[in-house]
């Protein structure tokens, strides 16, 4: 029983130190972060053109032949470095409900995307942005067309120059849609760079409409790709825990990958490539995701790479020709925008894994669906949520618990019992053992019925923390008085305190040890347990705290029992 006990308390600490270790893996440390940040380009203004953010060759994707999903030589994809309209042309600014935008007429790129309904933080309601250029961060969303007469090749011209009926668009009171046209012409090629918005919707919708008045056929591959450095996560609030997963991700479900990671740290090592016909390309961070998504009914070529220090997650279509007198319309999507389940599920198959609930996501998902319910028809508070969700897990192990509880308080009983037989056998550990078993025997004692119970348990609990960690929905929520965010840590750790101090009666319950070092152990676990928790998300803490209240009501009603009914024969 001792090595068993030894086995699992071992087990226990080796659970919450994965846990430490992978939070430090999702979460390193933002100065760290911050030295690899590359230098950043110049802003021409904060309302007008960029100056080029090429990398070089605007090849960074390489193209298909015609015809062919085969790729070819970067050089097919190179593009001149792109020049500030004359006269300082300014950004294009578009604003719905939920987005704030801002287009460089050079290329047509989205500069900037903040998200209106996600302050920066609690204290700071400027709205977060997760596509930007300046202040240290450059995370660009391009598209265009490339290939033999594509308009951003270098030997066609580089980038155009678009030309807009307004600077400025937004979406009305009353109005469901926002069409934004950029338009340019080059050689008898008159072409529409169209954006497509909805209401409530982080989708953009991006069309070239591509009208061919010259003499000869226009061929072109239709691209679309992010632009990102090496910058710290916008969402960190700074210190320990401060951004969870920064880097790509990729689906291809042909090639069985629903949802493939592609970090920085491997596009280091060279070029990612594949090919799908139902896939996306996206870079991720924490609760946010920026996606982009082709609609081309043919496979595309999904990449990776770095160039100059910014890294390039995109995807190119397959070549199409435009006939002398006609016109084709080519589309992608890009979703810019919080991990919400709901949402992605409808944006494109596997988008929802975005939101990564860990190797449990099997037991994550169901207690997130779960905790929303909650939410949204019980308790319009996620902390009351969180609370009610921790006792339906107790109705639920309730029978369990009851069964580790009894066997403890049996346990407990037999303590002075088991102290006299260390002293009669001393260091016989052999006839120690048997003189134990016996015992157990004639107790009625299962010495494994106090243990197992909580291991069953463990796997719920890393679900829930993974479920805390990744579900945007409690990004700033509040609970009551000084706990503003769910999602980050106790600001003056009364709650990891209170666990702790939930943690120190239950070794009360518990059964002293016979073995002075497990003694000494079961004595320090609340103080490393509450160390731990002192940085978990409040969220998380609240579960662990109000669970350690209804296991304590439940031990001591049930010790209580047994100590009376052991007691009573000896009144008698």
């Amino acid at each position: 029983m001792d090595s068993i006990r030894t086995a699992i308390i071992i087990a226990l600490l080796a659970v919450s130190y994965l846990i430490i270790l992978q939070w430090n893996e999702d979460y390193p440390d933002a100065s760290q972060r911050a030295a690899t940040t590359p230098s950043q380009q110049t802003v021409a203004g904060s309302d007008t053109a960029l100056e080029s953010t090429d990398t070089g060759d605007d090849g960074d994707l390489i193209v298909p032949e015609q015809g062919e999903n085969d790729l070819v030589v970067p050089g097919a994809a190179e593009s001149a470095t792109s020049t500030p309209v004359a006269g300082g042309g300014k950004l294009i600014s578009v604003r719905t409900d939920v987005l704030d935008l801002q287009i460089d007429p050079v290329g047509g790129r989205i500069v900037k995307a903040a998200l209106l309904e996600y302050p920066i933080s609690v204290h700071n309601e400027t709205p977060l942005k997760l596509l930007q250029h300046g202040d240290g961060v450059t995370f660009l969303a391009e598209s265009g067309l490339i290939g033999e007469d594509g308009l951003d090749t270098a030997k066609n011209g580089g980038k155009p120059n678009y030309a807009t009926a307004r600077n400025s668009y937004e979406l009305k009171p009353g109005e469901d849609r926002l069409t934004v046209d950029l338009k340019t012409e080059r050689n008898g090629i008159n072409v529409i760079k169209r954006y497509e918005f909805e209401r409530d919707s982080y989708e953009i919708n991006v069309s070239f409409v591509i009208e061919n008045q010259s003499s000869e056929p226009f061929t072109a591959n239709y691209f679309a790709k992010l632009l990102r450095d090496r910058s710290a996560d916008p969402t960190s609030s700074g210190g320990f825990g401060a951004v969870s997963y920064l880097g790509g991700v990729v689906s291809a479900p042909e090639q069985d990958l629903p949802y493939e990671k592609l970090d920085f740290d491997d596009v280091d090592d060279g070029v990612e490539s594949l090919t799908s016909d139902n896939g996306w390309i996206a870079i991720l961070q924490h609760y946010f995701v920026t996606a982009l998504i082709p609609q081309s009914e043919q496979a595309s070529v999904f990449q990776a790479r770095k160039r100059n220090g910014l890294y390039m997650y995109g995807y190119v279509d397959p070549a199409f020709t435009v006939q002398p007198g006609a016109t084709e319309v080519k589309s992608g999507k890009i979703y810019v925008g919080p991990k919400v389940l709901d949402r992605l599920e409808q944006v494109a198959p596997n988008l929802e894994l975005t939101v990564d609930f860990g190797w449990l996501w099997l037991i994550a998902k169901p207690l997130f669906v779960v905790l929303k319910f909650l939410h949204d028809y019980i308790f319009a508070n996620w902390g009351v949520a969180i609370i009610l969700l921790t006792i339906g897990i107790k109705a639920l192990f309730f029978k369990l618990s009851a069964t580790s509880y009894r066997s403890m308080a049996n346990m407990r009983r037999v303590t002075p019992e088991l102290q006299r037989l260390r002293e009669q056998h001393g260091d016989d550990r052999q006839r120690m053992s048997q003189a134990m078993m016996d015992l157990y025997k004639r107790e009625k004692i299962n010495p494994l019925g106090g243990c197992l119970p909580i291991l069953v348990q463990m796997p719920v609990f890393i679900s829930l923390y993974w479920v805390l960690l990744e579900s945007v929905e409690l990004r700033q929520a509040p609970f009551f008085g000084w706990i503003q965010d769910l999602s980050l840590k106790d600001p003056y750790f009364i709650l990891p305190l209170l666990m702790g101090a939930t943690m120190f009666l239950q070794t009360k319950l518990n059964p002293t040890p016979p073995d002075p070092m497990q003694a000494k152990v079961m004595q320090l676990m609340p103080i490393i347990f509450t160390v731990f928790f002192l940085w978990f998300p409040a969220g998380l803490v609240l579960y662990w705290f109000v669970n350690n209240l209804l296991s304590i009501t439940q031990q001591w009603i049930i010790t209580r029992s047994i100590e009376k009914s052991s007691a009573s024969p000896a009144k008698s």
